[in-house]
């Protein structure tokens, strides 16, 4: 339950950063409709997928990764981008179902989406990118030994 509320903590971060770098983009780099809504919401899409990479790599599974190196880190980098996409594709989906069945406004589909999309991320994160099956043997033990510690 304990890394389910980091999750939860560090998306409302990443919101954060998602909107701000959105607004900063459409405000004062882009002045074209293309440039205002299509590459100002990917620009900050990214950014807020960063912001939630490095929040789950040094703090939320840092226990999980047992070679901590630039090639690990990329390479984890790239699934969670990857399951981060395939989230926001499933978001997407449901607030349009959402939005046909029941006829709300778009913020209400978005934030029932975004329960269901936020658990999926947070399994792929939990179960792909940071699995625990990932560790070596030395890197579990210690793991283990300090989070009976933190525990204590």
């Amino acid at each position: 339950m304990r890394t389910y509320l980091e999750f939860l903590i560090t998306r409302l971060f990443g919101t954060g950063v998602d909107t701000l770098v959105l607004w900063i983009c459409s405000t004062f780099l882009f002045t074209s409709y293309w440039g205002a809504y299509v590459l100002s919401p990917i620009i900050s899409f990214e950014f807020a997928v960063m912001s939630n990479y490095l929040w789950s790599y040094c703090w939320i599974w840092r226990k999980r990764i047992g070679n901590k190196s630039m090639a690990d880190f990329w390479k984890r980098f790239f699934i969670f981008n990857l399951s981060c996409v395939v989230g926001f594709l499933i978001k997407m989906l449901f607030l349009l179902i959402f939005e046909k069945i029941f006829e709300w406004d778009v913020v209400y589909c978005n934030w029932a989406a975004l329960i269901i999309s936020g658990l999926f991320n947070y399994f792929l994160a939990d179960c792909v990118v940071f699995n625990k099956r990932t560790l070596s043997p030395k890197a579990s033990n210690t793991a283990v030994t300090e989070e009976i510690r933190e525990s204590a």
